[in-house]
């Protein structure tokens, strides 16, 4: 027994109303974009320079920074460059050697850069790597 009122409804509506189901999608977009929040890493500001041929490195490594001013960081805290080699050594001591990560300026004098080098070969520092970023091509 079928009832006049819903073969009626049945027949009478031949697409499916999608604009409330648009509305939702729109108000949940707009909800996401507005709360969602960016993480801006903190630390040092530093212009990488830019190689052709770098390799993503994916173990983790000491980051040395040398900012454009030719100030040393080890893990972002200021360091000495005696304070570095006594640290440097102590680490291949104890059998807890770790890769460098020399992150150097661009505007930083080639100088610095080679005396931090010199300093990690000379306590026995076996890998050494530098940042830089990689060219689109």
């Amino acid at each position: 027994m079928r009832f006049r009122k819903h073969l009626e409804l049945e027949r009478g509506q031949k697409e499916i109303n999608i604009t409330p189901l648009v509305d939702m999608v729109f108000l949940l977009l707009i909800f996401f974009m507005l709360t969602s929040s960016f993480i801006v890493l903190p630390g040092i500001t530093i212009n990488l320079p830019k190689a052709v041929t770098s390799e993503i490195i994916k173990e983790k490594n000491l980051i040395l920074t040398i900012n454009s001013d030719n100030v040393l960081y080890l893990n972002e805290k200021p360091i000495t460059f005696s304070e570095l080699t006594g640290f440097l050594d102590e680490m291949v001591k104890s059998k807890q050697e770790k890769p460098i990560l020399i992150k150097a300026d661009k505007d930083t004098q080639l100088g610095t850069v080679v005396k931090v080098w010199d300093i990690c070969r000379k306590v026995g520092v076996s890998q050494i790597n530098i940042a830089t970023l990689q060219e689109m091509q």
